[in-house]
């Protein structure tokens, strides 16, 4: 299972990427993955379904979030807060090293500047 040890090796060796603050990781300026503890209105509007521990919050395009929430509720959520917003909320501890570097490298593809992930040899 993952550790914020993971994300932030993953995260810092795709190109343009920097930490901008505590856990929080932009891509040219923009964000692209962040620690993202639940707040008094997540807890409330989750109840007894609010997951504990560390959360990581990425953001993907909305059909990517809807495609995982739907495969995999035990890792991926969402709040009332990130509705129809092109974010993903994910308990850190549930998802496999490979997982995560698939999402993080699918967030950084949308994220990225076109010329940077040309550079990269990607599309």
């Amino acid at each position: 299972m993952a550790t914020w040890a993971d994300v932030t090796r993953i995260v810092t060796a795709l190109p343009g990427v920097e930490a901008t603050a505590a856990r929080t990781w932009k891509v040219k300026g923009k964000l692209l993955a962040w620690e993202r503890p639940l707040r008094k209105a997540d807890l409330e509007a989750l109840g007894a379904a609010a997951p504990r521990g560390a959360i990581l919050g990425v953001h993907l395009p909305l059909d990517a979030k809807d495609m995982l929430l739907d495969a995999a509720p035990t890792i991926y959520f969402t709040t009332p807060h990130f509705d129809g917003y092109p974010a993903i909320l994910l308990r850190l501890a549930t998802i496999r090293v490979p997982a995560l570097r698939d999402l993080l490298e699918e967030a950084w593809r949308a994220r990225a500047p076109r010329r940077l992930v040309a550079q990269r040899g990607e599309r």
